[in-house]
């Protein structure tokens, strides 16, 4: 039997923009009722809306060390968001991305620990990227292939995963590789990646560090393959309709456990943001939250590289500006408002859809 994806032609303009439209709109949408909702919380108590927004934009986006701390945590949140998407565009919902960050991140340090120092970065960034994305697949693709040889379900596979590997590195570390009265492992002396203060004197005392172009150039890449590619094709064919997908050719358990080893892959690469880019070692529970919180951008983002690029600064500006404005409400007032985006969102969509449906049709 031929391929029915053997021929596959591009996508036309008006489509592709349509899918942008449906991942960014919703997102808008979303921000729009919690900040009324925001309103409300704040006023509840006793303060001022106008200044604690004011607070929190001056905390963020307002000066240089609150940008880099946004652009720092966007980093992360935009591979664990990206890892997530690319499983659900196939049907497949990723939640280890806790592990798969933290196996990416030690994988990292123990090539960084093993290579001499005074390397140069441009010999040390390729085997850096490529130990972080073994340690992310490889921790991701066992539950894909658990799923496409025996049918166990990747939700229940990836969290009890994520309570084994995180133990395992956590033994690793404690009983073999941490310096003496700490609970990470030595410096990494080889190929440690630059923080943006190098070359942005604002920027001074932020964790922000060059994995963010890595961050950017991994979302661009991700949407040339799942919008460009035979492959990409392939994988959105089976989160669509896998059984169709089987009967156009395509092998729907080699897809599965491929989408679920990329989708480890990238969120390991994240892990160079903290072991390379910030503290140069790797430290328990680093990656604490940030695999979880990739599920929520994800599906803000409308499983597009480009809404989770915009989900992930949103939600870092939440959780940086958190911290702006705990001296006036508190700080768990944010993560109240960032739980009432990815609820408007969910709600908003079908209804961004008929509203945009209605305007093609209007327009033509």
């Amino acid at each position: 039997m031929t391929s029915a994806t053997s021929e596959m032609p591009a996508a036309p303009k008006n489509v592709r923009w349509a899918g942008v439209e449906e991942a960014v709109l919703p997102a808008v949408v979303g921000l729009l009722i919690a900040a009324i909702i925001g309103d409300i919380l704040i006023l509840s108590f006793g303060q001022n809306p106008g200044t604690v927004y004011r607070l929190l934009i001056e905390g963020t986006w307002g000066n240089a060390y609150g940008l880099g701390q946004v652009l720092y945590k966007a980093t992360t949140l935009t591979f664990t968001g990206l890892a997530v998407a690319v499983g659900l565009r196939a049907g497949l919902f990723n939640i280890g991305g806790e592990s798969q960050l933290a196996a990416g991140g030690f994988f990292a340090a123990l090539i960084g620990l093993a290579l001499p120092t005074g390397l140069p970065s441009l010999v040390t960034l390729p085997l850096f990227i490529l130990a972080a994305a073994i340690g992310g697949g490889v921790v991701g693709g066992i539950p894909g292939v658990l799923k496409a040889k025996f049918g166990a379900h990747e939700v229940i596979t990836t969290i009890m995963l994520n309570f084994i590997v995180l133990a395992l590195l956590n033994y690793l570390v404690a009983a073999h590789l941490r310096v003496e009265d700490s609970l990470h492992t030595a410096n990494i002396r080889a190929g440690s990646l630059p923080r943006l203060s190098n070359y942005i004197p604002g920027f001074h005392g932020s964790a922000a560090n060059v994995v963010i172009f890595i961050a950017v150039a991994t979302a661009i890449a991700t949407g040339w393959f799942l919008f460009r590619t035979r492959r990409g094709f392939e994988l959105r064919a089976v989160g669509l309709q896998p059984d169709a997908a089987e009967y156009g050719g395509v092998n729907v358990g080699g897809v599965w456990w491929k989408t679920m080893a990329l989708s480890g892959a990238i969120a390991g690469i994240g892990g160079l943001n903290f072991v390379l880019g910030y503290k140069h070692y790797y430290e328990e529970a680093f990656a604490s939250g940030s695999g979880y919180l990739g599920i929520a951008v994800a599906i803000v983002g409308r499983n597009h590289p480009l809404g989770v690029v915009i989900a992930a600064l949103v939600f870092a500006t939440m959780s940086q500006g958190g911290l702006a404005v705990n001296a006036v409400v508190p700080k768990q007032m944010v993560d109240v408002l960032q739980a009432v985006v990815i609820i408007a969102v969910a709600a908003s969509v079908p209804e961004v859809r008929r509203i945009l449906l209605r305007s093609r049709k209007g327009g033509q």
